[in-house]
């Protein structure tokens, strides 16, 4: 009897094979990656510096824990200062870094793309829903006009 062909295998691109410089792109990725920490950096990069309770209130949706915890992890990656200014109470500011400034440039194109194709994501999940049984689902449109419309003024 033959020997069952094994099936091709596919290599990685080298930007993801497992190196040490490559995990630390992988942590990075993580980091600006999340929804949360795009949505700071580009509040963030409207304004010159912004209090933490101000910040809270435009990025919409978000907790205060999971914004202490946003901010902590963008100002170790460097994307993010924090000042504190020694009052009483102390008043504490939040501002993009020029490294997070050039991070913003891409989370802009970001914003302006899903801003852009919002309608085709959410005719291609309802295509998908369809073709899989899957209960009707609230388009994104429908679920949340207020934050794609203060992310598309954002963008602009």
């Amino acid at each position: 009897m033959g020997k069952t062909p094994s099936p091709p295998t596919v290599s990685k691109p080298a930007e993801l094979e497992h190196t040490p410089a490559n995990c630390h792109a992988r942590e990075v990725m993580a980091r600006v990656g999340d929804k949360w920490s795009v949505y700071v950096m580009h509040v963030l990069g409207e304004s010159k510096a912004v209090r933490f309770n101000e910040l809270r209130g435009q990025v919409e949706g978000i907790s205060q824990r999971m914004l202490t915890v946003t901010l902590r992890g963008l100002e170790r990656d460097g994307m993010v200062s924090r000042k504190v200014y020694p009052e009483v109470p102390p008043r504490v500011e939040y501002s993009l870094t020029p490294l997070g400034a050039t991070l913003r440039q891409l989370v802009r194109g970001l914003v302006a793309w899903s801003g852009a194709h919002v309608a085709e994501v959410d005719a291609a999940r309802a295509a998908y829903d369809a073709r899989n049984g899957r209960g009707k689902s609230t388009p994104i449109l429908e679920r949340s006009v207020r934050v794609h419309g203060r992310l598309a003024r954002l963008a602009t």
